[in-house]
């Protein structure tokens, strides 16, 4: 792939016009947006045919984590839509991931499957919310090296995790094991309430297959600018 290709635009509006008019403007320099709840549930389903029709690839993510027969009709109803990649919470354990993979074969037809990927642990959380708040105990590595072997076992397409435990879900699950990377930041921009945080080269580096940035590029003056500088400092 293309680095292009690899670098995921998280279009985080409340507005549909707003949102696509950001798309617009980074036509032929991105490929794939990410559609996330605020998008999401602020225009529906429309969005992500609206850029389909534009040529973007969509990663829907909405982070499903329900009982398994509702995990699988909302997989069903996302791959009718046309989604390159959707999403699961790991936390929602083996049968609900297997579920969710029957919902996307469903949903998709004759017409080829989106990626699914299973969330580990978010980006924004620290170890110290990990364990008093969430009541996960150890390491937040040792806990998505788990989740990520869990949702290799339940046939899941990888994971979204930070990059500083790509290598060691790359060690665990194999190299094909995709890893989508949020909480980047280019080098002297605002981390916001990202924790583990890294920037687009130390991400690439660290061996992540995709990486997923907002603000840095959404709420820049010109957003094709700040995308084009991104790709120009990791080679792309």
């Amino acid at each position: 792939m293309k680095i292009q290709d690899r670098v995921m635009i998280a279009l985080d509006f409340s507005s549909k016009h707003a949102a696509l008019a950001c798309a617009d403007t980074l036509k032929g320099i991105a490929t794939y947006v990410k559609v996330g709840m605020q998008l999401y549930y602020f225009a529906g389903p429309q969005i992500v045919y609206d850029l389909k029709e534009r040529g973007f690839n969509v990663f829907v993510d909405l982070k499903v984590h329900d009982i398994p027969n509702t995990a699988k009709g909302a997989m069903q109803s996302l791959a009718s839509l046309g989604a390159d990649m959707v999403n699961v919470h790991v936390s929602g354990g083996k049968e609900m991931m297997l579920a969710a993979r029957e919902g996307l074969e469903i949903g998709a037809g004759n017409r080829r499957k989106p990626l699914l990927i299973g969330v580990t642990q978010l980006t924004s959380t620290s170890q110290e919310e990990m364990n008093k708040e969430i009541g996960v105990p150890g390491t937040v590595m040792d806990c998505v090296q788990r989740y990520a072997l869990l949702a290799k076992e339940s046939g899941l397409d990888g994971v979204v995790a930070s990059s500083l435990e790509v290598e060691a879900i790359k060690r665990s699950c194999g190299s094909e094991f995709l890893t989508v990377t949020p909480g980047v930041r280019p080098e002297g921009t605002d981390a916001g309430d990202q924790m583990r945080v890294v920037t687009p080269e130390q991400a690439f580096s660290f061996g992540s297959d995709y990486i997923v940035i907002g603000r840095p590029v959404t709420k820049a003056d010109d957003p094709a600018l700040a995308m084009r500088q991104i790709l120009d400092s990791i080679g792309g």
